[in-house]
């Protein structure tokens, strides 16, 4: 129901002002939350652009207690989920006296895992370094207290240093109710909590998890939810786009072997040559690099499925790898109810055939499952044909006698995994629960065997042979429901595969349940106004948008600086005069300062010239830049430096706070557009082409305009904070698309004169301009 007493809450003498030192009545504030009210109320879609400082997170979570019911709230990053469940969300409930219980629950990868922790301990020749071994050591002493085992929670260990990867599991090699320390599983707590809170704090990352495990039969990763939540919105498509896809490198491939090879030899020593499986494995991952070879020089590294050089070499190692692999996981299918270990290994080949599914080398003309344009349909091509024949009674050299195999293989292990995840989540305690939840997963199967896969009577030779159940009888995979685009990418050391949907519209708005509000927030999804851009990417066409304005004085705050003595980006010495032009307002500004590039080897070009004109100038400010250090560790360091210089590629174009004196002056080198050679870019602006339509207007500019204003927004954080804002693209005022960018950003002062920014920097300095003093609480970035 409609609360007509919404307003009183956000009063400057109602509950969250009493609850909140420094609390302002911000008008935005109210009405954003009355619309979200709304939307909750009448179970429709609201998408809602609100400005920074406007207080969304409070905005959203009234109206979201108020009307009960089930919640989930999903942020962009996992920092946020963490602020949101630790301080906002007590902070909140406790001002409403409401009796509302909530629960934090993160993807599985972020919990430590007791059996694997346990083999880790047994084996400290598996560790690299002393370092190693400390991490350990603080690992197991976190292990015997943690009450959530959340890897976030021990900051004696980096959340990305290595040796997390062997101190918790993956959705491949958790055992489930095979697990000895199933009882004291971290999952299985989050998960049950999160079903019976109401409220449960996500991140984007587990809700798309969530919706390709349901689409393939796994439904109880989340609980069901009246009303779904998404804060920092705008990162929604390419978390989309990243996880409907699907990626697979050598070095995965190699380590699927050692771990194959390790499982066989301790548990089914006898049932094949387990080291010359593992070699063949290598091999083919070997000469699948090798063909790749030529790609190392291309643009970005990277080649599209269509451009890859010798075709030829490639789809042969493509078929070999494929038939490697199968002869792996067929081995251990067969075995796999010796050990939860041989089970788990043989789920990480049915996934890795799965992913290479998707990397089918090109059918015949006459051959099924091909489009007319030569793109992977929902299942990313036809499966391998055979490279060779197969002998009975043996693991086979190649694939087996027909594509076939690789379906029945995988379709067994789908179900398998999906009645194990169900299990999982019901918090079932024995073998028995397991095997019937696989059961029912099957389709009425009457029997599972030991490793929760169904026999095979009425399956076809095949698929008898390999021990698994035909296709029909598993959940169905996932289904892209459109054109794919797939590329390979060269590293240093490995290749990696990559598939990914051009469009995840109708696979992402189906997952909307009738009767369910949604809510979609963020201080950038328009592009001056218009939300069609980000809407149509999320198929969300029928929701209603809003605009909701900051409550900040940009005119006052902040000075928008475009220089008009610099030459467009793609000129020559273009990073030479951008440093020059930058150093007066470093000098002239008494905070740190945050140079945003497009590129990493931008960054690589301006930390480089920066260290030059630092010495030339005689000062010792601190530089930092991307890649000395984590993220993290490089904002930590940015806060308790005096006047540092950060410069830093995407990841810091956003989710940055540093309200204050800590940052005065941001500086980006050009306009955001997305690289050219990105293979999902370049086949989306190919298909708006076929289609009639204008790709720089459709897709580039309104993804420039947001990821700008992102960039923009890093600069005033708080009602008291200021500074300069400077764009080095000249384009930005001189085309008249860069005016269409303009007219988006923040409103702040406008000059393209060097002297007029400094004399701004220079006057907030003087009149003693001290950012952190009064500045409001930031309950919402």
């Amino acid at each position: 129901m409609l609360h007509p007493e919404l307003a009183e809450y956000f009063a400057e003498d109602g509950p969250l002002a009493k609850a909140s030192p420094g609390y302002r009545l911000r008008e935005s504030q109210v009405e954003l939350a009355q619309a979200i009210d709304q939307a909750i109320t009448h179970r429709s879609t609201l998408v809602a652009e609100a400005g920074t400082g406007i207080g969304k997170t409070w905005a959203y979570l009234v109206p979201a207690f108020l009307n009960g019911g089930k919640v989930l709230i999903s942020t962009g990053t996992r920092t946020l989920q963490d602020q949101l469940f630790n301080r906002d969300l007590p902070r909140v409930r406790a001002a409403l006296a409401v009796p509302v219980t909530a629960a934090l629950l993160k993807g599985r990868g972020n919990y430590l895992c007791h059996y694997h922790l346990d083999r880790l301990s047994g084996d400290d020749r598996a560790l690299k370094s002393r370092a190693e071994i400390s991490q350990l050591r603080h690992i197991q002493r976190f292990a015997a207290h943690t009450k959530t085992g959340d890897r976030a929670d021990l900051a004696q260990v980096p959340e990305d240093a290595d040796i997390w990867q062997r101190a918790t599991s993956t959705r491949e090699n958790c055992l489930g109710q095979e697990c000895p320390r199933i009882r004291d599983c971290f999952v299985v707590k989050a998960r049950r909590q999160a079903q019976e809170a109401d409220v449960v704090v996500i991140n984007h990352a587990l809700f798309m998890a969530d919706l390709v495990l349901r689409e393939e039969g796994v439904t109880d990763l989340l609980p069901e939810a009246d009303t779904v939540i998404f804060d920092e919105a705008h990162q929604l498509p390419d978390t989309a786009t990243r996880f409907l896809g699907s990626s697979l490198s050598t070095h995965q491939l190699l380590d699927f072997g050692r771990t194959a090879e390790a499982a066989g030899l301790a548990y089914a020593r006898e049932a094949m040559n387990w080291g010359e499986a593992s070699r063949k494995l290598e091999h083919a991952a070997r000469e699948l690099r090798l063909s790749c070879g030529a790609i190392e020089h291309m643009p970005g590294r990277k080649a599209n499925f269509e451009a890859v050089p010798d075709a030829d070499g490639f789809h042969e190692a493509l078929r070999n790898l494929d038939a490697a692999v199968l002869a792996v996981t067929r081995g251990l299918t067969q075995v796999a109810e010796k050990h939860p270990d041989l089970a788990a290994a043989a789920r990480q080949g049915a996934e890795i055939l799965l992913r290479l599914k998707r990397w089918a080398p090109p059918a015949r003309p006459d051959a099924p499952g091909q489009s007319a344009n030569g793109e992977a349909g929902a299942s990313g091509g036809r499966a391998f044909e055979s490279a060779a024949g197969s002998e009975p009674g043996r693991a086979p050299d190649s694939a087996l006698d027909s594509a076939e195999s690789d379906e029945t293989i995988i379709a067994a292990w789908s179900a398998a995994m999906a009645a194990g995840v169900s299990a999982l989540d019901h918090g079932a305690h024995s073998a028995h629960d397991a095997k019937a939840n696989a059961a029912e997963a099957g389709a009425g199967a009457n029997t599972v065997n030991a490793a929760g896969i169904q026999p095979a009577s009425a399956a076809s030779a095949a698929a008898a042979r390999s021990g698994a159940p035909p296709a029909s009888l598993a959940p169905p995979l996932v289904d892209w429901t459109g054109p794919a685009v797939r590329w390979v990418e060269h590293g240093t050391h490995h290749v990696r595969l990559h598939a990914a949907p051009l469009s995840v519209a109708q696979a992402f708005s189906k997952y909307r349940k009738p009767g369910q509000a949604w809510v979609l927030t963020s201080a950038t999804l328009s592009v001056h106004g218009d939300f069609g851009h980000f809407t149509r990417q999320l198929g969300l066409d029928d929701a209603a948008t809003g605009h909701w304005e900051s409550p900040f004085d940009y005119g006052a705050q902040g000075l928008l600086f475009v220089p008009k003595e610099l030459p467009e980006p793609q000129a020559p010495g273009f990073a030479e005069r951008f440093v020059a032009t930058l150093m007066p307002l470093l000098h002239a500004s008494p905070g740190g300062a945050l140079v945003l590039c497009t590129t990493l080897r931008a960054v690589d070009r301006f930390a480089n010239l920066l260290a030059d004109a630092f010495d030339d100038d005689g000062v010792e400010w601190p530089l930092l830049r991307q890649g000395e250090g984590t993220r993290r560790d490089l904002l930590e360091r940015f806060r308790t430096l005096t006047h540092p210089v950060l410069v830093g590629s995407a990841s810091f174009w956003e989710g940055i706070d540093l309200p204050g004196d800590v940052l005065t002056l941001v500086a980006i080198d050009k306009l955001p557009f997305a690289p050219p050679d990105d293979p999902v870019i370049e086949a989306r602006l190919r298909e708006c082409r076929a289609r009639g339509g204008n790709p720089f207007a459709e897709y580039q500019l309104p993804e420039a305009a947001i990821a700008l204003k992102q960039g923009a927004g890093r600069l005033i954080r708080t009602m008291a904070d200021w500074g300069v804002l400077m764009v080095g693209d000249v384009r930005l005022v001189e085309k008249g698309y860069g005016k269409r960018l303009w007219r988006g950003l923040p409103p702040f002062s406008r000059t393209r004169e060097l002297t007029e920014a400094v004399a701004f920097l220079e006057r907030k300095s003087r009149e003693g301009a001290s950012p952190k003093a009064g500045a409001a609480p930031v309950d919402a970035a």
